[in-house]
C-alpha cells in the first residue's frame, strides 16, 4: 500500500537503524537545500557535483519513502514533508556536531601527554633522538620517560602507568603485544689493563660463563639475553641497576662486563674500554616496542612508534 506522498509502501519495523536513517552527509545536504533554496548551491557549498547531490536526494527519498524536494527551473523547494524531515535532520546534525566536539576533546586530552617506559639501553641511547623528532612534530605534547629494566616496563604498561614501552629481552612479556624496531649486539668489554685485553684468541663461551662479570640486575633484557645464550652464569662479580653504572665499573678496572654495542661506542673509540671477541655464542638481540594486548598505540604513541621504525 502506498503512502500519501506516492513514494513507496509501508516499511516493516526492525533491523539496524543505520539502514532506515539517512547518513549525515545526506542530512547536511538537505539542510543546505533548505537554507539556500537551490540544489546547485547546496552542492557547491558541500563540494560535490549537482548530479551527485540530485542522486543523494533521490536516494534519501527512496529510503524514507516520502518526497522531500520539489525541483523546478526557479530552484528547489522543500515539500511540507521535507520541511518536517529537515527539522528532525537539524537536531540529528547538531547532536552529531556535539558528538564530534566531544570526541575531539578526548583526542586533545590524549594527545596532550605521552608516557613512555623503556629499558635502560634504549632509554639512554636511542629514545632521546626519537623524542626530539617527536617534539618537532608535536611541540604541545608533554612527554614523560620512565626508565627501568624490561620487567619494570611490562609492569608499568599493564598497570596503565605508560602508553608505550620499549624492551630488550628475548621474549615479549605476558599481556603485551610487540613490534621489532631495531637489532642490537652485546659485546664483552674490559679496561685496557685487564688480562683479557692482551688475549690473541677469542674467549670461549664456557670461559665467559664461568667468569664472574659486572652484570645488570635480574629482570633486565641484557641479563636475560646473556643468561640464555650462555646457559647460565657464574656468580656475578657486581650487580648494578643501570647500563651507565656497569660501564663505569668496567672502565674503572673492576672486571669484565657485557654491554650493548650501542652503549660503549665512545669508550671503545677513546680506548677506555676494549672489546673482547667471543666465539661459540650469539649475543644478538631484538629491540622491541611493546603495548598492552588489544590496545594498539594511537596519537603521539603511534607517531613515536613510526619514528622508531624510520
Amino acid at each position: 500500500m502506498s503512502d500519501a506522498s506516492g513514494q513507496g509502501g509501508t516499511r516493516a519495523p526492525g533491523g539496524s537503524i543505520a539502514h532506515r536513517v539517512p547518513d549525515l552527509g545526506a542530512l547536511e545536504l538537505l539542510l543546505a537545500v533548505a537554507r539556500l533554496g537551490s540544489l546547485g548551491g547546496a552542492a557547491r557549498e558541500l563540494g560535490i557535483t549537482q548530479p551527485a547531490a540530485s542522486s543523494r536526494i533521490r536516494s534519501m527519498e527512496r529510503q524514507l519513502g516520502v518526497a522531500l524536494v520539489d525541483r523546478s527551473p526557479r530552484g528547489s523547494r522543500l515539500t511540507d514533508t521535507g520541511a518536517l524531515v529537515t527539522d528532525w535532520a537539524r537536531r540529528v546534525v547538531e547532536a552529531a556536531e556535539a558528538f564530534d566536539a566531544g570526541a575531539q576533546a578526548l583526542r586533545d586530552r590524549r594527545d596532550s601527554r605521552l608516557r613512555v617506559a623503556a629499558s635502560m639501553t634504549i632509554a639512554e641511547y636511542l629514545l632521546p633522538g626519537w623524542l626530539l623528532a617527536l617534539r618537532a612534530q608535536r611541540p604541545d605534547t608533554a612527554v614523560s620517560l620512565l626508565a627501568g629494566n624490561s620487567a619494570a616496563v611490562a609492569e608499568r604498561l599493564l598497570s596503565d602507568e605508560a602508553d608505550l614501552g620499549f624492551v630488550e629481552g628475548l621474549s615479549v612479556p605476558t599481556g603485551l603485544e610487540s613490534a621489532v624496531i631495531a637489532h642490537d649486539r652485546l659485546i664483552v668489554v674490559t679496561a685496557p689493563r685487564h688480562p683479557w685485553a692482551r688475549r690473541r684468541r677469542p674467549l670461549e663461551a664456557e670461559e665467559l660463563a664461568a667468569t664472574p662479570l659486572i652484570l645488570r640486575e635480574e629482570g633486565s633484557g641484557t641479563r636475560q639475553v646473556l643468561d640464555v645464550a650462555l646457559g647460565g652464569l657464574a656468580r656475578p662479580l657486581i650487580e648494578l641497576s643501570s647500563t651507565t653504572a656497569v660501564k663505569a665499573a668496567a672502565v674503572s678496572g673492576a672486571g669484565p662486563a657485557v654491554l650493548s654495542e650501542l652503549a660503549v661506542g665512545e669508550e671503545l673509540a677513546m680506548r677506555r674500554l676494549v672489546s673482547i671477541p667471543v666465539e661459540g655464542v650469539s649475543l644478538r638481540r631484538d629491540l622491541r616496542a611493546v603495548w598492552p594486548t588489544g590496545h594498539r598505540p594511537m596519537g603521539p604513541a603511534r607517531e613515536l612508534l613510526s619514528l622508531t621504525r624510520g
